[in-house]
């Protein structure tokens, strides 16, 4: 019987010996597998990692044994580690990573990260569940040896206000921090606003001391960093849904036998699913929570089309400067 290990090296050394003595290995008795998250096993991206070993050894039918090894909270590092890692076929075999840390090989893969890349969330799910970001999986496994075997996210980005907000003329030249990436203040700047890069960190005391008015951000952050407490009129755009890929070093996977590469492929693709629907959900919970004991307001944006409308261009301008015209192009056809 297939057996699932839940383990986790006590130190950063013990991992290391690990790893030395059998990471990646595969023998008649036992194939051992290691994954890596920056969270603890609560985190959305924890769970969907789980999902995966569970899925893979329900899918895998052959004589070996499963290991799966998690390194939790950063044992291992941060995702951009992480992803070098599995490059590189050491250390880590599998891990969520986000697309901006797999920019350095694969510049395509940014695409995923980009702003209104999406029209609402059925969009952002049927996109996912399909096809139209292969070209980019095969990019990222042409330039890294990284597969994208499955996709998780959900997190969705709103305004975070010092006031009510609901159309176009109401947000035009408000000041907004945005990340530092240059397409995020390049769509800001196509939304009227005035972007400003500031660090993360210091968003609740531009905020608190006026230098800006607002920023952005998916529920989860709004409520680790309280940033209803400066901000606390939240305007509906959802204009970014998050990707985050589970990625599978292409190095490991060419090691193991044809039935488990199988089952791997499969489980990937269901566990992303699985990983959506965790973090979308709690995303909608988290903001209903903070709104419901009187931490902040959500404000309907009533013109979220002509935000649409305002980010063509500059997704046009962008996926061309990313050679991913095609790509987008067959984003915005699925229905």
């Amino acid at each position: 019987m297939k057996s699932l290990t839940h383990g986790l090296k006590a130190t950063v050394a013990a991992a290391a010996v690990s790893l030395a003595a059998g990471f990646g290995s595969a023998s008649a008795e036992t194939i051992t597998l290691h994954g890596a998250s920056q969270f603890d096993e609560d985190h959305a991206f924890t769970r969907l990692m789980r999902k995966f070993e569970e899925l893979t050894q329900l899918y895998y039918q052959g004589d070996a044994e499963l290991e799966f090894v998690m390194h939790l909270n950063s044992e291992l590092g941060l995702e951009k580690d992480y992803f070098n890692f599995m490059s590189q076929g050491i250390s880590v075999d599998y891990a969520v990573v986000a697309p901006s840390h797999m920019s350095t090989f694969s510049k395509m893969a940014t695409l995923m990260d980009m702003p209104m890349l999406f029209r609402d969330p059925m969009h952002w799910s049927q996109v996912l569940g399909g096809d139209a970001l292969q070209p980019i999986a095969d990019d990222v496994m042409d330039k890294a040896d990284v597969m994208l075997i499955g996709y998780g996210g959900g997190g969705v980005r709103n305004l975070i206000v010092n006031k009510a907000v609901s159309n176009m003329e109401e947000i035009k030249d408000v000041p907004i921090r945005v990340m530092g990436a240059p397409i995020q203040s390049r769509m800001f700047e196509a939304f009227g606003m005035a972007p400003s890069v500031i660090a993360y960190d210091e968003v609740y005391n531009a905020i608190q001391t006026g230098v800006i008015d607002a920023a952005e951000n998916e529920a989860a952050g709004i409520q680790q960093k309280k940033f209803y407490e400066v901000g606390p009129q939240i305007a509906l755009t959802q204009h970014s849904i998050t990707v985050r890929p589970l990625a599978f070093s292409g190095k490991t996977f060419q090691r193991l036998p044809e039935d488990l590469q199988a089952a791997i492929i499969q489980a990937g693709k269901d566990a992303g699913a699985y990983g959506r629907i965790i973090e979308s959900s709690e995303d909608r919970a988290k903001l209903a929570g903070m709104e419901s004991d009187g931490l902040l307001e959500t404000v309907l944006f009533t013109e979220r089309g002509a935000l649409i409308a305002a980010s063509e261009p500059v997704k046009q301008e962008f996926a061309a400067e990313l050679g991913a015209e095609a790509v987008l192009e067959a984003i915005n056809a699925v229905q």
